[in-house]
């Protein structure tokens, strides 16, 4: 052990009581052979660990863990992560006070070891009434950019985004749901690496960088989740997209049917994207392979495999442990560049969010105002007498739904937090009472919201998201 590292773990040990103490973690290392060090707020035991050769793990090797007690250090939490194999690194984020953050990563070997940790340990009483989250991190190589001029092509964003930022890889734009020459505003930039994505990110942060005139906004895309190969090779729904508004999910399931008439048991569509659930994955696959790049109404459609996304596995990694993970293990299909949450204040797809409500899908009401002419006869009317497609906001979808249902209204319930800059942070969970008694108790979206409009409208679209048709 160097003295390097002894100063780090001195520097951290001055408030601790109890058994969390300067010596305790000098056992640890000299138990375990591991080095550990403090720097930029995060202090690292191993990384890598005693007699390793070669590179460090691959991608998806890494978990995330949420809800540590802020008393509680790495001769607790070592031994229990090693219950599911090698550790490369442990990575516990520190305050100056000497407490942890709440948060940690652990780095493993393998990227089994590191599922077999999310399997074990996610909601693990690691305390008396304590339980930590665990799930997948995964590095992301992802920039969301908005607020880009819609008329620019893609071979355009990308030669931009190479003059400004270094190591870009390729940029990913989709058409406008309107208007299939223009894209919707905002792009995905991909880098080469992590670090490059984070050079790229502190250099346009600042919220003063323009492209084209345009000052533009930057933040980190959502990480794509990731899906084992034994779960893919299940999968009979095809996800597609880049389709006209005005098609219908009859005209999608005729179209799928042409190969093979009676091979698609369903279609779920939502604005401008779908989901094509078929009876036998052979024909799913084969159903993809002949309409992927095919033309419907117009429209030159993209076709692949839709992700099944295991909700309980993709947890509250954002909120840094401060709200507790969710019991239900719900399995949705996600694409995650249509739910464009970077740009709450527009939410321009959450009309299109209520399931079911597309059999057949009728034109968008069009969104503008008419002159009020003296003499007009007006009719007193209900909004539940209307059709889904005259509402635009979320909390609206949602209470039309229960409505149709026969259920009482929802219930929203706000919490807040505090981010590390001090703004406080919102979000809403909404309880449906006539489902609380079953396996879904309630609703409650993995971001957190600024205003509380955002975070109320954030939280409906969530919840719609995973309600079943009518």
């Amino acid at each position: 052990m160097n003295e390097e590292n002894i100063d780090g773990t001195n520097g951290c040990s001055k408030v601790r009581t109890g058994t969390q103490n300067e010596a305790a973690l000098l056992a640890l290392m000299e138990k375990t052979g591991y080095n550990m060090v403090q720097e930029n707020g995060q202090r690292k035991f191993g990384g890598p660990p005693p007699g390793w050769e070669g590179p460090p793990p691959p991608r998806g090797c890494e978990v995330f863990v949420g809800k540590i007690p802020r008393d509680m250090y790495e001769d607790e939490l070592v031994p229990v992560f090693e219950r599911a194999g090698k550790i490369y690194e442990f990575r516990l984020m520190m305050e100056f006070s000497g407490e942890n953050r709440g948060y940690a990563f652990v780095m493993y070997t393998t990227k089994e070891e590191a599922q077999l940790a999310i399997r074990i340990l996610n909601n693990y009483e690691i305390r008396p009434g304590k339980f930590i989250g665990v799930c997948v991190s995964l590095d992301n190589c992802r920039l969301f950019i908005g607020a880009i001029p819609k008329e620019k092509k893609k071979e355009e964003i990308l030669d931009e985004m190479k003059k400004v930022t270094e190591g870009v890889v390729d940029v990913i734009v989709y058409p406008s749901a309107t208007d299939k020459t223009k894209n919707r505003g905002f792009a995905f930039v991909e880098y080469e690496s992590h670090r490059a994505a984070a050079m790229a990110r502190r250099k346009l942060i600042p919220g003063t960088f323009q492209l084209w005139g345009h000052t533009i906004q930057v933040d980190w895309a959502d990480p794509e989740k990731e899906v084992d190969e034994e779960t893919m090779q299940r999968v009979k729904v095809l996800y597609v997209r880049n389709l006209m508004i005005s098609t219908t999910e009859e005209t999608i399931k005729a179209e799928f049917n042409k190969f093979k008439p009676g091979a698609v048991e369903r279609v779920k569509k939502l604005r401008d994207y779908a989901f094509v659930h078929f009876f036998n994955r052979e024909d799913a696959v084969a159903a993809m392979s002949v309409m992927n790049g095919k033309g419907i109404d117009g429209a030159s459609i993209e076709v692949t495999l839709a992700k099944p996304v295991n909700k309980e596995n993709t947890w509250r990694q954002q909120l840094n442990g401060q709200i507790s993970p969710n019991s239900e293990n719900l399995i949705v299909f996600a694409n995650k560049e249509e739910s464009h949450p970077k740009t709450l204040g527009k939410l321009p797809t959450l009309p299109a969010r209520l399931n079911g409500q597309h059999s057949p899908s009728p034109p968008e009401v069009e969104r503008c105002t008419y002159p009020f002419y003296p003499g007009i006869k007006l009719t007193p009317i209900s909004m539940y007498s209307l059709k889904s497609n005259h509402f635009n906001s979320a909390v609206m979808h949602l209470d039309y739904y229960c409505n149709k249902n026969n259920w009482a209204p929802p219930e929203y319930y706000l919490y807040s937090t505090t981010s590390q800059d001090g703004k406080v942070l919102l979000v809403y969970k909404i309880v449906i009472p006539a489902i609380a008694n079953g396996s879904q108790s309630y609703f409650m979206p993995d971001k957190l919201c600024t205003t509380l409009e955002d975070a109320k409208e954030l939280a409906a679209q969530f919840t719609l998201l995973h309600l079943g048709p009518f």
